[in-house]
Order: structure tokens, then sequence, then C-alpha cells
């Protein structure tokens, strides 16, 4: 009775199966591992290549990835490299038939990239904006008021702040959502820096005026609000005048409250 259960043919067929499952297995972390070496290393030389590390040369994250070993290259690469290891495990397990084929092709294959874009989107956030911090400082570095140096600040907490809205729509927060923090976002964008930079809009306002219509020029001899000197530059926001080996740097507000005086000699 119990030779007559017993189907060797069918279990020599389940061993070898199930053998050649664990071997297919097998191979396809060792391929995942070749592979992810050559995206890892195409990638680094690919961004190296491209002026990437030149580029974020001085930035917060390459400072701080500095300071633990890494590089932002470094990590951009890492993270290509991990989606291939990660990609190659989870199809070692769906070979070697550990977890279940709808599970592991709707779940995992549309989990993973997502992770890796959310992950994408926070780095380069992050990069770009200390970037374009030092480029927009360093465009404003002539102008003299003090409302200026908020908005490389401002530039660059935007820049994370959709980074941010990125990378929580990857993760599957809802569109609806999104949109409203982005409101929220804008609408205090605009409210506060109306009332924070309203003496540097005044200024803005009033040299588009002086430019246009051009009531003195650079080398004439004015008296702006009490000081007299010679006219060196002009700009939106504010004018340079020159007296004695002395600079005044006035804002255009105030020449345009206060009016000049032009000196004819």
């Amino acid at each position: 009775m119990v030779l007559e259960q017993f189907d060797l043919p069918t279990l020599v067929r389940a061993l070898f199966s199930e053998r050649g499952a664990v071997a297919a297995a097998v191979l396809v972390l060792v391929i995942g591992a070749i592979v992810g070496y050559l995206v890892w290393r195409g990638t680094r030389n690919f961004l190296c290549r491209q002026g990437v590390d030149d580029a974020v040369e001085g930035t917060l994250f390459e400072r701080t990835a500095n300071n633990v070993g890494l590089s932002t290259v470094g990590i951009l690469s890492l993270l290509a490299a991990i989606a291939v290891y990660l990609l190659s495990v989870l199809l070692a397990l769906h070979v070697a038939r550990l977890i279940d084929t709808e599970f592991f092709w709707i779940r995992f294959t549309t989990l993973l990239p997502r992770l890796f874009v959310a992950a994408l989107a926070v780095i380069l956030g992050l990069v770009v904006g200390d970037k374009a911090k030092l480029v927009v400082s360093d465009r404003l570095k002539s102008v003299k008021l003090p409302e200026v140096s908020i908005i490389p600040e401002l530039v660059k907490y935007s820049i994370f702040y959709i980074a941010a809205l990125i990378a929580l729509g990857q993760l599957g927060v809802t569109t609806a959502a999104l949109l409203v923090l982005l409101a929220v976002y804008t609408f205090g964008l605009v409210f506060l820096g109306g009332l924070a930079f309203k003496d540097l809009l005044a200024a803005g306002a009033a040299g588009i005026y002086l430019l246009l219509s051009q009531p003195y020029g650079i080398g004439d001899e004015v008296e702006i609000d009490g000081t007299r000197g010679i006219v060196q530059e002009i700009n939106v926001f504010v004018t340079h005048i020159e007296s004695d080996e002395v600079e005044y740097i006035i804002p255009n507000q105030r020449v345009f409250k206060r009016g000049i005086v032009r000196i004819r000699q």
C-alpha cells in the first residue's frame, strides 16, 4: 500500500525542479551583482565626464557627503547600483518561487522605481538648491540692500520644497494634497515676501522709472537728499555717487521720493 502511494519519478522531478529553481536564482544574483557594479562604474564615469562633480563643489550636500567619506557623484552612482541589486534580489526570489508572481510584478516592480526617483529628487533638490543660492548670491552681491540677502534663501528653499513635493508624489501622496501644499506655500511666499520686500519693490519700481526717463546719467554731479557727488553707477535698485573718495549708495526710492538736484558747471 505504501509502495503504491510512493511515486519515485514524481519525487525526482520535483527535486530536480526545485534545485533548478535555486540554481537559476543564484545565477540571477550573480548576474545582478555584476550588472550593478557595471552600472555603478558607468554612472560614476558618466557623471564625472558631464562635470557634475565640479558643478556641486562647495554645496552643503557635497560638504556633508565629504564628511562621511562620500560625494554627490558617488551617492548617485550608488543609488543606481542599489536599484539594480534590489531588482536582482527580487527577481531571484521570484525565480526561486519564494514570492508570489502577482505580488512581485505588481507591487515591487512598481514601488522600486518610485523609491529610486524619490531619493533622486531629494538629492538633486538639495544640490540644485544650494547651487542656485550661490549663483543668485553672486548675481546680487552688487545690490547693497539688506532685503536682498533673503532672496537666495528663498530660491534655495523653494527648490527644496519642489523636490519634496516630487518625492512625496512618487511615494503615493495624492495629487490634491500636493496641490494644497503648493498653494499654501505660494500664498505664504507672496504674502510674506510682499511684506519683507516692500522697500525692495519700491526701489525696483523707482529704478525702472529712473532708467527709462534718465533724469541724470553717469558722470553727472547731483545732490540727492542732501548728499552731493558724482554719479558712478545706476541700477534698478540703487544709485552710486562718489564725493571726496567716499562712495554713497542711495536706494532709488529715496531718489524718487526726495527728488534730485543736478548741478550744472
